[in-house]
């Protein structure tokens, strides 16, 4: 549901007792966390236990799975999940106390006020982006506060209140929470039309960056026409890259900055897509002026956010494992960029394996065409039922569409409707030397560690 901003977001320690409706999200958990650790009182419900909804109980967090309306006794802000329904009984009775009901974005402003934001937006790569130049920014000495729309591995969370100024988060595009924020630095990683159940149309979408790009004082983009300082591998760019090189798993290029040679960034994640957010983040660094060879440290020491490309294990003999990784892409465009990194990282009569879950019904009836062709990059397709998240479903846009549009032989592209037989697909397909990507946005992330634990029980 859509929840208007208010007219005045109040500091965090002005909400009183703050409770958060899908608080295992993303979005939702870096909020509670930062909250909590700046000592505001927090509880939260989810649908769904989960691995975060134990961490933030671990953290002193109280978190209920299942809403009720007796979980707001005392409360005294609630800030909800945009895919909360209407008829949600926490919404609902918020509503009827006249309670502050915010949406994220206000929630997440709240805890920034009087820091120096830096707000990370795109299509895609704002997740890798946040976290690369998180990283960045601490071996720089900053000691930045962070709100990441992932776990990432070298933080060991997705939120932090740091002791510095400076405030490094994620800004999310598809609900327009990024027109809240009122950054000193944006980047803009890319545009590319997505979430048009909210936007109605590209262009609209396209104003929507426009506007962002003009609420902070500088933005380092790779377009000129959204940048003050543009930052990529084109000649003319004043933050630019030159000799790329992905290979074993590792991505490494050298960089100068308005014609000063910065030196050769080498970054543990492979993919050119992830060389271009790494540019981002170090144009974006040296904007707060930090030191470049901390920055180029710090990059280096990045290595990935949870679902970007990660390696969720192996089975088999060592020089000929099965490898499983999973990642979050679910627009056209991700999964060029990642079937791309993962070809970097198969060879001989290696195979790329690929389950392909489509997320949400209105991105798959605009763009499932032009899924299923990006798929072609691998050996073998396997693709899922849509997962319907926050739309009714509709039985005309299923996962069928996306994998009639895979330009590969028939034998070589599945429809697997029933998700009971989706890991004895892969596992059946997986040889040794294989490598088996798992992608989207929605549950298909628990199927890679199945798909490992088959493939362990038959012996690799």
């Amino acid at each position: 549901m859509k929840i208007p901003v208010p007219d005045e977001i109040l500091p965090a320690d002005r909400l009183g007792r703050v409770h958060l409706v899908g608080i295992g999200g993303a979005g939702l958990s870096a909020i509670a966390r930062l909250m909590h650790q700046a000592g505001v009182v927090v509880s939260g419900s989810d649908a769904n236990d989960s691995a975060v909804v134990r961490a933030l109980r671990a953290e002193g967090i109280t978190v209920h799975v299942g809403h009720d309306a007796a979980h707001l006794e005392g409360v005294d802000t609630v800030v909800a999940t945009t895919a909360a329904r209407e008829d949600n009984p926490e919404i609902v009775e918020a509503t009827a106390r006249g309670l502050r009901l915010w949406p994220r974005s206000a929630g997440l402003q709240s805890v920034l006020i009087g820091k120096r934001v830096v707000a990370i937006a795109g299509t895609h790569g704002k997740t890798t982006t946040t976290a690369m130049l998180t990283v960045a920014l601490q071996e720089a000495g900053l000691d930045p506060t962070f709100a990441i729309g992932a776990e990432v591995e070298s933080l060991g969370t997705n939120a932090r209140l740091g002791g510095g100024e400076v405030a490094v988060v994620e800004a999310d595009e598809s609900d327009g929470a990024f027109l809240v924020y009122t950054p000193e630095v944006a980047a803009i990683t890319n545009v590319d039309a997505d979430h048009l159940d909210h936007w109605g149309t590209e262009e609209a979408y396209e104003a929507a960056f426009a506007e962002f790009a003009r609420r902070a004082r500088v933005t380092v983009a790779e377009r000129a026409d959204l940048a003050d300082v543009t930052a990529s591998f084109a000649d003319g760019a004043q933050v630019r890259g030159h000799d790329l090189v992905v290979e074993g798993g590792r991505t490494r290029f050298r960089v100068e900055a308005r014609g000063e040679d910065l030196g050769e960034v080498e970054l543990a994640v492979p993919g050119r897509h992830y060389a271009v957010d790494a540019l981002l983040a170090l144009a974006v660094g040296l904007e707060l002026g930090a030191e470049p060879a901390a920055l180029i440290r710090g990059l280096a020491r990045h290595r990935g956010a949870k679902r970007r490309m990660e390696l969720v294990g192996s089975a088999g003999e060592a020089d000929r494992a099965i490898r499983v990784y999973d990642s979050y892409a679910h627009h056209p465009s991700e999964i060029r960029g990642d079937l791309e990194a993962a070809r970097s990282m198969v060879t001989g009569d290696q195979r790329l394996l690929v389950c392909f879950q489509p997320h949400l019904v209105s991105r798959t009836r605009i763009f499932g065409a032009e899924m299923g062709r990006e798929l072609a990059a691998a050996d073998e397709v396997v693709v899922m039922d849509v997962y319907v998240a926050r739309e009714d479903p509709d039985p005309e846009v299923t996962g069928a569409l996306v994998a009639a549009a895979v330009p590969l032989p028939a034998e070589r592209v599945r429809f697997v409707a029933d998700r009971a037989d989706v890991v004895p697909t892969l596992a059946g397909l997986a040889r040794p030397g294989d490598l088996v990507l798992t992608l989207g946005a929605g549950d298909v992330t628990t199927i890679a560690p199945q798909v490992l634990a088959a493939l362990g029980a038959a012996g690799g």
